[in-house]
């Protein structure tokens, strides 16, 4: 019984840990079924084939990545059912020969301009299928043309509609989710990056880091745009995700500054002297960007910056005590470029934090605005 109560257990973890891929595995589905049996009753050509296929593609992780899918596929298929119908009419085709010219005529232009603007990236396909499809579906090519923007109208509507009414999936709360995922990273970078300071680094290993965190920004950026685009199908406000992510942006560059300051270690004797101050800015740091994370995935106002700015003023008052003591004095120019880029970077750190706990309470803010409640312990849980 106890086995069975364990896997159970297990089972449901791991369900709580894929909820939001079970949720598009379900949209998906229904999409794909709603819409053949919309085709069925319209008795669209090919059984509906490109409806769902339509419904399939469209249905995206959340309603703002669904609207902009539907948005392309349907200027995509527009353009290039109008402008491949037009060449398929006018071009006489008869045999293969001429059937080839007329392919070329159709897909050429439409591939230049897909490669232009993506918004017609699915132009060439549609053209591919207007043209060819004619003899498939016994029409001429403006019937053909007809029945595919039919088919991706119906196929488009249909999935917009599911991901707005099947357990529909905010791309506001996946930029938090992400943007969490990303402070988590950055939390577990800062010691990394912080100790070639004090030792060397494996140059291999920096860039695996920074390029794990160059991709974190890069999936908060995409959600992020959907987000936007999400905003203007619901009336309640939601925080504009723009300031999170310049925000993390300018993080993200804080950290490669302290990386390239941090490719060689510092002097043996600013290591005795900046070593220990040092580590509790990075310690604090690091605890803060954690708090931070945990604070936004509860819609909490941001924890206090109290420890990190403490740390920071006894890290400046030990520059400070180098400058009176004229340690920088003997040193080559490069190491007093990196100690120098090394306050730099600690003041650009201090100021992001503080407009990323700005970006936290806004958003726990409008959760509060929202559900109506108020949580008069914000930062107990943090601790």
């Amino acid at each position: 019984m106890s086995r069975v109560a364990t896997a159970w257990r297990w089972l449901l973890a791991k369900v709580r840990d894929r909820r939001t891929q079970l949720r598009l595995c379900l949209r998906v589905t229904v999409a794909a079924l709603a819409s053949f049996v919309l085709a069925q009753l319209f008795t669209i050509p090919l059984a509906g084939l490109w409806a769902v296929l339509t419904a399939v593609v469209v249905t995206q992780m959340s309603l703002g990545g669904s609207l902009k899918a539907t948005i392309e596929y349907s200027v995509g298929t527009l353009g290039g059912a109008v402008y491949a119908g037009t060449i398929a009419t006018l071009v006489p085709h008869y045999d293969e020969i001429s059937l080839l010219a007329v392919l070329a005529l159709a897909v050429a232009p439409l591939a230049l301009l897909a490669a232009v603007d993506p918004h017609f990236r699915v132009g060439p396909f549609t053209a591919v299928i207007v043209v060819l499809g004619a003899s498939g579906t016994h029409t001429d090519p403006i019937g053909s043309a007809f029945y595919r923007v039919l088919e991706v109208a119906l196929g488009g509507v249909t999935g917009l509609m599911v991901s707005f009414l099947v357990l529909p999936a905010r791309a506001h709360v996946l930029v938090i989710d992400a943007a969490a995922d990303m402070l988590g990273l950055l939390a577990r970078a800062l010691p990394d990056l912080f100790s070639g300071f004090t030792q060397a680094l494996d140059a291999a290993e920096v860039r695996r880091v920074q390029n794990s965190i160059g991709a974190a920004f890069a999936r908060v950026d995409a959600v992020g745009a959907e987000a936007k685009r999400e905003q203007m199908t619901y009336l309640g406000a939601q925080p504009d995700p723009g300031p999170l992510l310049r925000t993390l942006l300018r993080l993200r560059h804080d950290l490669v500054m302290i990386g390239r300051a941090a490719a060689v270690p510092l002097p043996e004797r600013f290591q005795v002297q900046l070593g220990p101050p040092l580590a509790r800015v990075v310690e604090t740091a690091a605890d803060y960007l954690r708090a931070g994370r945990l604070a936004l995935i509860a819609r909490r106002n941001s924890p206090p910056l109290d420890e990190v700015e403490a740390a920071l003023d006894v890290y400046a008052a030990a520059i400070a005590t180098a400058r009176r003591e004229r340690l920088t004095q003997d040193l080559p120019g490069d190491v007093v470029e990196r100690i120098f880029a090394l306050g730099f970077a600690l003041e650009q750190l201090h100021q992001n934090f503080i407009d990323l706990a700005r970006c936290v309470t806004e958003f726990a803010q409008s959760n509060t605005a929202s559900t109506g409640k108020i949580d008069a312990r914000p930062d107990e849980s943090l601790q």
